[in-house]
C-alpha cells in the first residue's frame, strides 16, 4: 500500500511482483476514496446498503490478512474471524487511522508471504464454508491473488459509490 508517506510495494522481478503490483494499485484507489474523512463520516450510510467507508477498509484488511493466512499455511483452517459479520462495520472505539494501520499491516504480510514463496504455483485447500461445495477446494496462491485483486477492486467501486453520495467526491477527481 503506498501513500505520500509510505514506501511503494517491493519489487520482484516475476509474476509474484506483477501481481503484488496490482494488488497495491488497486488499495491506492481505494485509499484515495477515505482520504481527509473524519471518523464520523468514515462510519455514515450514505445509501440504502449498510456499507460504510470505514467498513470497507476494515473488511477488506480483516480478508487479506485471513487469505495470506490461508496462503501461508496451507492446513485449510478457517482464519478466526473470517466470517464475522462485524468485519463489515466500523464500530465505536475504531478510527478510520487505525483501520488504515491495519489494513497497511495485511498488505505487508502479503507481500512477505507472496516474497517467501517459489512461485504462485502452490495450492492449498480452502477452509470448508457454509457455502463449499462437498469436495475439497484447492486454489493457488495466483488464484488467491487474483481474488485478492478482484475483491479490493469490487470494493473500491462501492467505496467511490459511498463517497459520491458523502460529499460529492469521487476517486478520479482525487488522484494526482
Amino acid at each position: 500500500m503506498t501513500t505520500s508517506s509510505q514506501e511503494p510495494t517491493p519489487f520482484l522481478p516475476d509474476e509474484r511482483g506483477e501481481m503484488l503490483q496490482a494488488l497495491a494499485e488497486q488499495r491506492e484507489l481505494l485509499l484515495i476514496t477515505v482520504r481527509d474523512l473524519t471518523d464520523d463520516e468514515a462510519s455514515q450510510r450514505t445509501t440504502v446498503s449498510d456499507l460504510t467507508l470505514g467498513g470497507i477498509v476494515k473488511h477488506l484488511a480483516r480478508g487479506e490478512h485471513a487469505w495470506a493466512q490461508i496462503m501461508a499455511l496451507g492446513d485449510g483452517e478457517l482464519p478466526q474471524g473470517m466470517l464475522e459479520a462485524e468485519q463489515y462495520r466500523m464500530t465505536d472505539g475504531e478510527t478510520l487511522a487505525g483501520l488504515i494501520e491495519q489494513y497497511a499491516a495485511a498488505a505487508r504480510t502479503t507481500e512477505e508471504r507472496v516474497a517467501a514463496l517459489p512461485d504462485l504455483d502452490g495450492r492449498v485447500p480452502l477452509p470448508r464454508t457454509p457455502w463449499s461445495p462437498p469436495e475439497p477446494v484447492h486454489w493457488s496462491a495466483r488464484r488467491i491473488l487474483l481474488h485478492l485483486i478482484r475483491e479490493t477492486a469490487q470494493h473500491a467501486g462501492h467505496a467511490d459509490i459511498i463517497r459520491e453520495a458523502l460529499d460529492g467526491a469521487n476517486t478520479t477527481a482525487q488522484r494526482d
